[in-house]
């Protein structure tokens, strides 16, 4: 393995140690399984979010909580998340890979041991945000890892595995979620982590080791740095999770906290440059594909988890459709996503990178433009080409943008460029569910007013509707069948705005996957650049 590359003034480089390739050129067998379980590590804490947010009204009436307090749950767990994904890359340093993963992995399953067993609104908030916190270090340090293990020419084929599982997880989560909760019951969402959790732990500890650590980082840790970069991240995301719901600056919570967000932005970006040892190396936004890809990524974050939001909440509120059946309307996505894995893998041997991505957030985009047309009567059949496209997209996107982000990057900026990484990808889907709700109020109120206009008691198409439901409602004895009738109109009214404005969503979603769908091919082509330190 090539010696790593001098790291920029004020960071330390990572002490990698050699490994054992076969014939192949791939890691040995052991190291391989180690990889493997840390990826099904990434997987357990990407699923967690989904599968607990599918079940939240469950988790809601354990604990006597109401639907407000609930939403803590989730958000407590997110809030602590985003804080530990670009501190990831500092503390592996500083720990080493083996380490740090380790003691994520046993720590995110005492902590669902906890969460299991709270009685308490309030104790389920701390052990959730402890799951979150500790937990978020596997998604980056497993993609880091890829990087590291196979290098750039061997990468590409590893990048579509942990795509695929990056993928699915937020797909198959809500349907996994309300069968746990149905057939157990809501503490078995955190109990299924057990087991797994522990073989993952051991077996990272064994077979894993693949740098030494650096615990002197330790003693020059930039608390300023860390508190600051804390309370900008923390306050971000709430913002961005409560936001909406809360009309945004009309609410002091999120108006303080948003001031906040920026004040501790500002010190964390001066502290970044000017420590002697940053909490976090934003050097990395020093090469353009890296921003590029991190930009991509976010929008790749709206297609990954705003659409599987929006989906469900369209077919549960106009379609009225079960958990079961939403269920099996999402699963189409998940089994594009699986059979296009092998298909990226094919295609990106054979055309550049910068294509594949591009193909991907084309295919989002013209899944988005289907989806503008729809009306209260869509249902699976629908929604089939939206979906296969979505997941088929999503595949080709993130299994190239991933390598080309990193073409050009030093390997010693790897590991925080790998939490920088993650971190937009969150922050994009953050920001596009934001999104979604802030068009679903504002939207649904303006179809509403202009079509209670236009359904007025004095055109003729409105009283012979009304007529005709009095007369129905007659027949079958509903008392006082004029009040019911006038009901009857306001939730179709109703329905119909809500539909108009699920329709919005997706026409701006098309606009941000069109617009993404440009800029791979302004990127740097994958190899043709000569980042320094690269080890294989």
């Amino acid at each position: 393995m090539a010696e790593a590359a001098a790291p920029p003034a004020g960071v330390s480089a990572p002490s990698v140690k050699e490994l054992k390739l076969d014939a192949r050129g791939l890691p040995e067998p052991g190291v391989l399984l180690g990889y493997f379980m840390m990826v099904f590590g990434m997987f357990m804490a990407v699923l967690d979010i989904q599968i607990v947010a599918a079940s939240i009204n469950q988790i809601q009436a354990g604990l006597g909580a109401s639907p407000e307090e609930a939403s803590w749950v989730q958000t407590s767990y997110l809030v602590a998340e985003v804080v530990m994904i670009p501190l990831s890359g500092f503390l592996s340093r500083a720990l080493s890979t083996r380490w740090l993963f380790v003691l994520s992995s046993a720590g995110f399953t005492l902590a669902s041991v906890l969460c299991a067993t709270a009685t308490t609104l309030e104790e389920m908030v701390v052990y959730r945000a402890l799951q979150g916190f500790i937990g978020g270090a596997m998604i980056p340090i497993a993609f880091g890892t890829t990087l590291h293990l196979f290098g750039r020419n061997r990468q590409g084929g590893m990048m579509v595995f942990v795509s695929m599982v990056v993928t699915l997880a937020p797909t198959i989560g809500p349907t996994l979620g309300g069968w746990i909760s149905d057939t157990l019951s809501w503490h078995w969402l955190f109990l299924v982590n057990v087991i797994p959790g522990i073989l993952i732990s051991i077996g990272v500890w064994a077979l894993v080791d693949v740098d030494e650590p650096d615990l002197s980082l330790l003693r020059r840790l930039d608390v300023i740095g860390l508190v600051a970069m804390a309370a900008f991240l923390a306050s971000l995301e709430y913002v961005l999770e409560e936001g909406a719901r809360d009309q945004w600056f009309e609410d002091d919570l999120i108006a303080g906290l948003s001031l906040l967000s920026a004040i501790a932005g500002l010190i964390f970006f001066y502290r970044a440059f000017t420590a002697r040892e940053p909490i976090v190396n934003l050097r990395a936004f020093a090469d353009g594909n890296f921003v590029a890809g991190t930009l991509i990524g976010a929008m790749m974050g709206v297609g990954l988890y705003g659409l599987v939001y929006l989906y469900p909440l369209y077919l549960s509120r106009i379609a009225g459709l079960s958990s079961e059946q939403i269920g099996t309307v999402l699963s189409v996505s998940g089994l594009a996503m699986v059979l296009a894995a092998p298909l990226a893998n094919l295609i990106r041997a054979h055309v550049d990178v910068r294509v594949l991505a591009c193909m991907g957030m084309s295919m989002m985009a013209l899944s988005a433009y289907l989806g503008v047309g729809m009306t209260a009567e869509w249902r699976f059949n629908e929604l089939f080409l939206p979906q296969v496209l979505r997941g088929a997209g999503l595949m080709f996107c993130m299994s190239s943008i991933s390598i080309v982000a990193f073409a050009t990057l030093p390997m010693n900026l790897v590991k925080d460029a790998s939490g920088l990484f993650t971190l937009c990808r969150n922050l994009g889907g953050a920001m596009g569910l934001a999104m979604i709700n802030t068009i679903l109020q504002w939207r649904t109120s303006l179809h509403w007013s202009r079509m209670v206009e236009a359904v007025n008691a004095g055109r003729v198409e409105t009283e012979t509707w009304l007529a005709q439901a009095q007369a129905r409602l007659a027949e079958l004895g509903v008392p006082d069948a004029t009040a019911t009738a006038n009901r009857q109109l306001g939730d179709l009214v109703m329905r119909e705005a809500l539909v108009m404005s699920y329709a919005d969503c997706l026409w701006v979603m098309m606009v941000i996957f069109s617009i993404g769908a440009i800029m791979p091919l302004l990127m740097r082509k994958a190899g043709s650049a000569s980042p320094v330190g690269d080890a294989h």
